[in-house]
């Protein structure tokens, strides 16, 4: 019976230190900072980093369990997840408004930042009023971008305008 238990343990730390051979869930890199998002106020903007950043910029914390496996290959896929679903790291490079409507119902439900998450990281965990404070701040971020989007589109279709109507004006001379 003991000699069974040895063989056991000896299988299942064989096992775990076979996992760490596997290199999903290493890849710490943060990619560059692009289009970061213009924050409202800076209440936000420390809210935004206190509870979101580690998952959805690519100014992530890399904790040291992160570093070991199989625990690496979760924190992994949350990251690029994360990443994938928001990242106020390359705001405004994609669908930052409904980006910022959809963070805020999630933030409304309970659903962000994850109750997984927030075991390891107690500082993410959101009040009420704070909760209400980044919502409402994502949303006048996301009316911020969608307005400078629509001026930048308007700028681009003058100019366009301008050089057609110059183009013909040179063609009638």
């Amino acid at each position: 019976m003991q000699k069974l238990l040895v063989i056991i343990v000896a299988i299942l730390v064989g096992g775990f230190l076979s996992i760490q051979l596997v290199p999903y869930g290493r890849d710490h890199s943060n990619p560059m900072v692009g289009n970061e998002a213009v924050w409202n106020s800076p209440e936000t903007q420390a809210l935004a980093e206190r509870a979101c950043y580690d998952c959805h910029s690519n100014e992530t914390k890399w904790p040291w369990y992160s570093n070991i496996a199989p625990v690496s290959w979760l924190v992994q896929r949350d990251v690029e997840e994360g990443r994938h679903r928001l990242n106020f790291s390359t705001w405004g490079s994609g669908e930052g408004g409904e980006e910022a409507e959809e963070l805020g119902e999630v933030l409304y439900n309970g659903s962000m930042p994850p109750s997984k998450y927030l075991i390891t990281h107690p500082e993410a965990r959101l009040t009420d009023a704070e909760k209400q404070a980044l919502a409402q701040g994502l949303m006048s971020v996301a009316v911020g971008e969608a307005r400078q989007s629509s001026q930048s589109k308007s700028a681009q279709e003058a100019s366009e305008h301008e050089d057609g109507e110059s183009a013909e004006h040179e063609d009638h001379d």
